[in-house]
């Protein structure tokens, strides 16, 4: 038999009022294996990803984490999950990066990413910040401990929200355009941390609009155009070979840009 899915999306429908933004996408995320999703701006994959850690309700469709289908109740637009446990054990398995930092101003980059495993999930502190040290020195910054945010780069901050992520010890990562808000400098020090967690066969989830990190890290790339999947597939038929015409539009334009 099959390993089962760590994420698994089946018929995903999301609305804001009457717009619906995801109109029926299944997409899958196997152990190890890492899932890209791209398209244009508005095409879904942010709300997907969001949906998936259930930072959004969605309203129809099933979210499943490790085989387990979350509970809901109500329907449609007053759809939401039934159970807040089972909400806070799978958050805490999905760790999220986002584009943004979201790094706390107040906390030394060691305390960011202690926080969440000492205070969410109740670990000795010792052990914490033992192993926030050890990712911090995986992501490359570990010799900035004890400094604050606004003391780093913009990528820095990002591989610090990284290790933060990794901290939580996740059964899978989701990335929401990690590299998005950064100049192409530092963009290159978030790809580099992103490849060698590829290489260690992490499971991931990467919302991105780098296409060559796409083709890079991932094992399968979805292309979602206006809330549904256009096309997806292994890397190499995807950008080497397409078949959809707004595929290749897309990629023509990105390239360009």
């Amino acid at each position: 038999m099959a390993e089962t899915p760590v994420i698994e999306i089946r018929n995903l429908h999301k609305a804001y009022g009457a717009l619906e933004v995801i109109k029926g996408v299944d997409i899958t995320a196997p152990r190890g294996h890492v899932i890209s999703l791209i398209g244009s701006s508005g095409s879904g994959k942010s709300t997907i990803l969001r949906c998936a850690n259930l930072l959004e309700d969605s309203q129809q469709g099933d979210i499943l984490f490790n085989g387990e289908p979350v509970k809901w109740k109500g329907e449609g637009l007053g759809r939401h999950p039934a159970d807040a446990k089972q909400v806070l054990r799978i958050r805490t398995n999905l760790s999220m990066v986002f584009q943004q930092f979201n790094l706390w101003a107040h906390m030394t980059i060691l305390q960011n990413v202690m926080e969440a495993p000492v205070t969410v999930l109740g670990r000795d502190r010792a052990e914490v910040e033992h192993a926030a040290r050890g990712y911090l020195d995986k992501v490359g910054i570990g010799d900035k401990c004890d400094v604050y945010p606004a003391q780093l780069s913009g990528g820095q901050q990002q591989r610090a929200a990284i290790a933060r992520a990794l901290c939580m010890e996740p059964e899978a990562l989701l990335f929401d355009e990690p590299t998005s808000a950064l100049d192409p400098e530092l963009e290159q020090e978030v790809i580099r941390v992103i490849k060698d967690l590829a290489n260690e066969g992490r499971t991931m989830m990467l919302v991105t609009h780098d296409m060559s990190m796409a083709r890079d890290v991932s094992d399968h790339v979805v292309f979602l155009h206006q809330g549904l999947i256009e096309e997806e597939g292994a890397p190499d038929a995807l950008f080497g070979a397409p078949e959809s015409e707004r595929l290749r539009g897309f990629l023509s334009s990105t390239m360009a840009a």
